[in-house]
């Protein structure tokens, strides 16, 4: 039951107690019925035993000519019976004794009224009986109906309960769905807004109808969460972006430092060591903090993309050119398959920032050799990062992009789990998007970017540095 949507439950609801208020009504008018159809009966009997004694001739016999107060010929009776069972006199359908044994006995003694099959009526009858003076004794006068018209009243009546109350239960269920649905209109505004919020961009809110009730409290409840939470994101992204831009000087001047220790020369055996292992790390954490920088600008909405047309190709050239000697010394090669007059509409510091990082996991985490393929496709142009290693799993696949999402063969590795996350911020803001696709023989990383126009110009290839260009971040995408 709690697995049926709310206005399936809400519906069910309002239908049971709809039958409880009929059967409850439809009984109450039957028993009523009944009652009064049972009393019509008595009155009508009570007039026939006062007429059946007035005909009364010396307690022996009835007047025909006045039978006809006695009712219908087929569905009434009138009799006149001694004590042992004979019969006296008789008018109507019945011939026999009307009654016998102890209701016999007891009418002797007083009134009684039973209801009984008797031959001669279709249904049972009701029969009123007293006891009377005459000549031969104590005698027994009883008058009968029978109840077939008040059974078949009654029947039809329960037909048309039956049929009534089922068209007034189904006719109940739609109305009660649609109270339902309009109920919970208010509800599913508030659900397709929430669906569309973001805690970047615009402030936005929940629509809030305008009667005071609990779901106006809910939606009020629901927006000043809202502010709670797009308050705390601001602060986090405001720190991150101020920490990161803060901390490029003070690493860059301890790298400096360091190099020109390392330069000027007279250390050696380990303190020289310590002086490389301290560059290394703040060449890391000068990447770390870029990568910071980048994803609070994402974040924001003001990730600096200058787009413009772009050869595929020569991109992925560069990006093989670049990681060849580390993919040669696993043993492993990179491989590029992508049309020459493949064209798209993006930022290359971005593209190749974007592709280094996937090249990146796919040299530290992957196995066998690297594929990097481009096809145009109805969304765009897809560019695919391909290795054949054990790929992500089911469960890490789900969070991939989100940030510092690491394997667990590498939380305690040189990473921070921004890679990936960095990869699809740079494809959001190109319009794009980055999905995993999983297949028999390797792991896809694919990129998705908005393809140039057909007499776009590809620009010519940057000769930047890779530092400039943006470098690996040098820790593992997931």
């Amino acid at each position: 039951m709690n697995r049926l949507p709310i206005r399936v439950r809400l519906t069910l609801a309002f239908a049971l107690a709809v039958v409880v208020v009929l059967a409850c009504a439809c009984v109450f008018v039957f028993v009523q019925m009944r009652s009064d159809m049972d009393q019509a009966i008595e009155g009508a009997l009570e007039t026939r035993m006062t007429a059946a004694l007035s005909l009364l001739d010396g307690g022996t016999a009835l007047g025909l000519a006045d039978a006809g107060l006695l009712g219908e010929h087929d569905e009434s009776l009138a009799q006149l019976l001694r004590p042992d069972g004979r019969v006296v006199f008789s008018i109507g359908a019945v011939h026999g004794p009307a009654l016998a044994g102890d209701d016999l006995r007891r009418a002797t003694r007083r009134r009684i009224s039973v209801e009984r099959r008797l031959p001669g009526f279709d249904d049972a009858a009701r029969v009123d009986a007293r006891p009377v003076p005459g000549r031969d004794g104590r005698l027994v006068m009883a008058v009968g109906e029978s109840l077939t018209d008040r059974n078949e009243a009654l029947s039809a009546l329960v037909r048309a309960f039956v049929v009534a109350g089922s068209l007034a239960v189904v006719l109940a269920s739609l109305v009660g769905y649609a109270l339902a649905t309009v109920g919970l209109a208010p509800v599913e505004s508030m659900r397709r807004r929430a669906a569309a919020i973001s805690l970047t961009g615009e402030p936005e809110r929940l629509p809030l109808g305008p009667a005071h009730d609990e779901i106006r409290r809910l939606g009020e409840t629901l927006n000043a969460m809202l502010d709670r939470l797009r308050r705390s994101f601001e602060r986090e992204r405001r720190f991150v972006a101020d920490a990161s831009h803060e901390l490029r000087s003070p690493i860059a001047v301890i790298k400096t430092e360091l190099e020109g220790a390392l330069r000027r020369g007279g250390i050696g055996g380990e303190q020289r060591a310590a002086l490389v292992a301290a560059a290394e790390e703040c060449d890391r954490l000068a990447a770390l903090a870029e990568d910071l920088l980048v994803l609070a600008r994402s974040a924001d909405g003001r990730l600096p993309i200058r787009p413009e047309p772009l050869g595929v190709r020569a991109l992925l050239e560069a990006t093989r050119h670049r990681f060849v000697d580390r993919a040669a010394e696993h043993g492993r090669a990179i491989r590029v398959e992508a049309p020459d007059g493949l064209v798209v509409m993006a930022d290359e510091l971005r593209m190749r920032q974007a592709l280094a990082n996937l090249v990146d996991n796919a040299v530290r985490h992957g196995e066998g050799d690297i594929d990097l393929r481009a096809r145009a496709a109805p969304g765009g142009v897809e560019i695919d990062v391909t290795d054949h290693g054990g790929g992500f799993g089911p469960e890490l696949a789900a969070r991939a992009f989100e940030r510092f999402t690491r394997a667990g063969e590498s939380r305690s590795g040189d990473g921070a789990g921004l890679g990936l996350a960095i990869v699809q911020a740079i494809a959001t803001g190109h319009g794009g998007r980055a999905t995993i696709v999983e297949g028999p023989s390797g792991t896809t990383v694919r990129l998705v970017v908005p393809a140039a126009p057909p007499d776009a110009v590809p620009a010519r290839p940057s000769s930047v540095s890779d530092t400039a260009a943006g470098a690996p971040s040098h820790v593992p995408l997931i």
